[in-house]
Parts: C-alpha cells; structure tokens; sequence
C-alpha cells in the first residue's frame, strides 16, 4: 500500500530514501555564509535529490550487474527501516539547524537567530526535490523508452546503457541549449538596458578633466551605468584634506565603456588616449584596474588608495561586460582577458617608453573576476625589463591561474586559505586581520591577494564532490564556523550555494571586502606607510561612507 502512495513522488528505493536523508541532514550543518530559511530549504531540497538519485544509481547498477538481492520479505523490512531513519534524520536536522546557523553567525559577530523556519525549510525542500525527482523520473523514462526500442536489435545491457546515453544527450541538449541558451539571451538583454540606463542625478561632469565632459574623448552616454558611477564618485580634494589634514589633489578617473568601441583594442587605445589627454602619467601612482563582470569599480577599494596617497594617482577602467561576473565567466569568458591584455599592453608600452626617473608608479589591480583577468592581463615576457611596481587582486575565483599554482605550491605548514609563499618575498596574502610579517624583506614589485577565509568564490572547487578540502585543515579560518565539516556531493552543493550569495554577507566577510582592509593592503603594497592614527582616521571616514 505505501509503494503505491509513494510511487507518484518516485519515492521507491529504500537506499534513494536513507542517502537522501543524510544528504538532507548534512546540508543544513555549518557553511561559510548565513542562510535564511528559504534557501536552506532549497539547498535541503536539492541535496535530499542527490543523494536520493545516488541511491537510485547503485540500486540500478546492482541489477544491470545482476547481482543477488534480498528477499521480498527482507526488502520490506529494509523499505520500511529506512523510511523511519530517513524521518528520524530529517526531524533531527531541523531541530539541530538553529544551533548550526548560530556556529555560522557567531564566526562573523552576527546576532544569533531565535529560529531558522523549520516549516519553511521542509515545505520549500519538499517542493524542491519533488520538481528535481520528477525530472529523475522523466530522464528514466526516456532512458527505458529508448532501450526498449533497441532491445530487440542488441543485447539488454547494451540496449541500457545505449538508452541511458541517449537520454543523456537530450537532456544536455535541453539544459545547456534551450535553457541556458534562452536563459543567457534573457540576462544579456536585461542587464544591456540596466547598463544604458541613464538616471537624472548622473549628469556629465563639466570639469573637463573628467571623462565623459565636453573636453573628453569619450562621450558621457557610452559609459554605461557603472563607469558614470564610477567616475562621479572622485573624491575632491578637499574631502581628502579633512581626512589627512595635508594638502591634496582631485584624483584623476578614466574609464570607457562597452558602448564606448566595438573592441577590446580600441577601448584600451581610447583609454590610453583620454589618459595622455587629462596628464594620468604625470601623477605620481598610474593604477590599471580591471573591473568586475558588471563595469563594477568598487568604491571600498579606490577611496582608501586616493587619500593615502593624497589624491596624487590616476586610476583607468575599461568595461569588458555588462554581465554579473559568474554570468559572464560561464557565458564570455575570455572577453575579460582579452580586454585586461589589451589595456595592459597599450598601458605598459607607452608607460616602458617613459623615463624611468619620471614615469609614474604603475600598479595593477582587479576585485572578483577583474583579479582573474589582471593576472591574465600579462605575462613573464611583458614584464622582465620593466616589471609594474605592484599587483594588488581580492578575492580572486577559484579559477585564477597563478593563485591556484601559489596556493597548490605555498610553504609547508601555512593554511590554505591564508597561504605563505616562498617566505613572502614577492607574493603575499592577506585576511581581515591584516598583512602578516613574515620576517623577510618585500621585492620592490610586490604581489598581494586579498581574501577572506568565508568567501566561497574563492573557495569553490568542483572537487568537493569527492575530495576534502585543504583550507578545512585546522586551524580554520577567523570567520569560518569550527563547526564546518567536508560530505562528499553536499559540500560542493554548499559551497555552490556560497558561491552564489557570497556578496549577501556582512562587510568584510564572505565576497564583501571591507574598506579598511583595502586600506591595509595598499598601505603596504604602496609603500606610503601612513601612521596608524591616519589610518584609523580614514577608516572611520569609511566606516562612515559605508565603505
């Protein structure tokens, strides 16, 4: 009789059942951000189909190999035991999911939560798992409709897998070109109209050293949403001055946007032109800041490094999308390579031309996928005779090429998430705590990342399916719950949804760098060795600006 009640739902194997109980028990234990009860249940939801679907794969490999089952009478007994496991773990998950959620809140000095919804998070779980088990149920049926026809020309397990392959293929089809496909179309034309959007307060700057006045070389409407933002936010220098009590200059802003070129080499040339145009190579620092996916420029980054050095800087920013970054590494990702380079290589000539007495500092920097893309920006043999005199990236993804190489090769005995590089003398990296000493002298170019130890585009690695992470190694990091464990398969679901509300945290954790922190990191790659009571003070007008 409960076969029957369950069968609709697909809920028939015994192992699907008990796998998907632990998965679901596992997924509501400690992970690197908070979650409201709406999206844990989502995550429950879509761990309990996984492991339920693992289940249903061993089950269905053991009869494809034939091997020997239990008695109907046994398999009762077996069904109905792990039904009753099943609801003890579900039940005890969410009794126990409040307590995990405050290991969570407490490793980043949040409040603690009275309760996390238990009727929210097993409601939206079971409607979750039911639409992911029924789609199981249609890739079962397709797979069998397609055996069955090939049955009669080819043996049975051929004919099995020859329908489970096909029904592979479909569904792939389905998912990556219909779905995706159509889902990416959609974002694109969102996200290009947010981009153009030009709202009353943005009017074009009159100082004509600004980019996007009368004087530029770029007209104020190609700018997009963010580089107008961007270049509207310049600190004067008298905000500057009541920060450092010393005289300051306006920093110089350049940025060009998608709208700006068709291509990647002529933005960068029209960068490099507006450049000249306004005199960025003769303030003391030139900064080539690589955006994130959207044209972001993060204002927590450019704030601090302009007051510490008195304004005296210029800072250029190209568009490459218009796209949230995750958005555009799945859908373009080389277009923010292609532009990173291009910028980098117009910048670099021009600026290795110049005197070396007389040309301005040059560093490089990029938040998110614009950390990715500045690493990408260059190589060995653009730098050897005049390498930049520093590269500062936060958070980099998990996908960056170098950070993955440092931190694979750091020093025996630093953490993963905060890894020691050949003693620090060129490459070093920093947390919420600061830029530790390593006791060695740092290169005169000097490399340094910024990252949280609870940032999960950092962290993410489609390896947590089967293999343990080494940033779990103890100790954790300063803001990651002792409490977080390693499961196969609902780790990487986890972390995946980490991944996607990374930026949902509280400034300085997670994806959200803090201001202060960007301020500590520049203080050292820049050398500007302000005294602590000027840092403090700028932190506080930060602090007070939201930064």
């Amino acid at each position: 009789m409960w076969r029957k009640i369950l069968r609709p739902f697909g809920v028939v194997s015994s192992l699907g059942i008990l796998l998907g109980a632990i998965c679901f028990f596992t997924a509501l234990s400690p992970s690197l951000v908070p979650r409201s009860g709406l999206l844990q249940g989502v995550l429950a939801g879509c761990c309990f189909a996984a492991g339920y679907g693992i289940g249903v794969l061993i089950a269905s490999l053991w009869k494809w190999l034939e091997l020997p089952v239990t008695r109907t009478d046994i398999h009762r007994r077996i069904y109905f035991g792990a039904l009753a496991i099943g609801a003890i773990l579900i039940l005890a998950a969410l009794i126990l999911a409040a307590g995990w959620q405050n290991d969570v809140h407490r490793a980043m000095n949040l409040p603690p939560v009275e309760s996390v919804r238990p009727f929210t998070i097993s409601g939206v779980a079971l409607v979750v798992a039911a639409i992911l088990l029924a789609i199981g149920r249609l890739f079962r049926r397709a797979a069998r409709t397609v055996s069955s026809r090939l049955s009669g020309h080819l043996p049975q397990k051929i004919a099995i897998l020859a329908g489970v392959l096909a029904a592979l293929a479909l569904f792939n089809f389905i998912g990556s070109e219909v779905i995706l496909g159509q889902g990416f179309k959609l974002f694109d034309k969102t996200y290009a109209r947010v981009d153009a959007t030009i709202s009353d307060d943005t009017i074009a700057p009159a100082d004509p050293l600004k980019t996007g006045s009368s004087a530029s070389l770029l007209d104020w409407n190609t700018l997009g949403a963010e580089g107008r933002k961007f270049i509207l936010a310049t600190p004067d220098a008298e905000q500057i001055s009541a920060i450092t009590s010393r005289p300051a200059l306006e920093p110089l802003r350049v940025y060009v946007g998608m709208g700006s070129a068709e291509d990647a080499d002529t933005r960068a040339q029209l960068a490099l032109d507006e450049a000249i145009r306004i005199g960025a190579f003769e303030r003391k620092v030139l900064v080539l800041a690589t955006p994130t996916g959207t044209g972001w420029m993060d204002p927590s980054a450019h704030f601090p490094l302009e007051t510490l050095l008195d304004g005296d800087v210029a800072t250029i920013g190209v568009q490459y999308s218009y796209l949230p970054s995750w958005l555009s590494l799945l859908a373009v990702p080389e277009y923010g390579s292609e532009s990173a380079r291009a910028v980098f290589l117009a910048f670099h000539d021009y600026w290795a031309a110049l005197p070396a007495d007389s040309r301005p500092q040059l560093y490089l920097f990029g938040l998110s996928l614009g950390a990715m893309n500045t690493d990408l920006s260059y190589d060995y043999y653009d730098i050897v005779d005049a390498p930049p005199n520093g590269v500062f990236m936060a958070g980099p993804p998990f996908t960056s090429r170098s950070w993955n190489q440092i931190t694979h090769d750091r020093d025996a005995g630093s953490p993963a998430w905060l890894p020691t590089f050949r003693d620090g003398k060129v490459v070093r990296f920093m947390s919420q705590k600061g830029v530790p000493d390593h006791g060695t002298v740092w290169a005169d170019t000097r490399i340094l990342y910024l990252q949280y130890a609870s940032d999960g585009i950092v962290f993410f690695s489609p390896s947590l399916i089967w293999q343990r992470p080494q940033w779990l190694d103890q100790p954790h990091g300063p803001d990651v719950s002792p409490k977080l464990r390693w499961f196969p398969v609902v780790t990487f679901l986890q972390v995946g949804f980490d991944l996607l509300t990374a930026t949902s945290t509280p400034r300085g954790h997670g994806h959200v760098y803090d201001g202060g922190d960007y301020m500590e990191g520049w203080n050292a790659i820049l050398k500007t060795e302000r005294p602590p009571e000027e840092r403090e003070s700028l932190r506080e007008a930060m602090k007070a600006q939201d930064l």
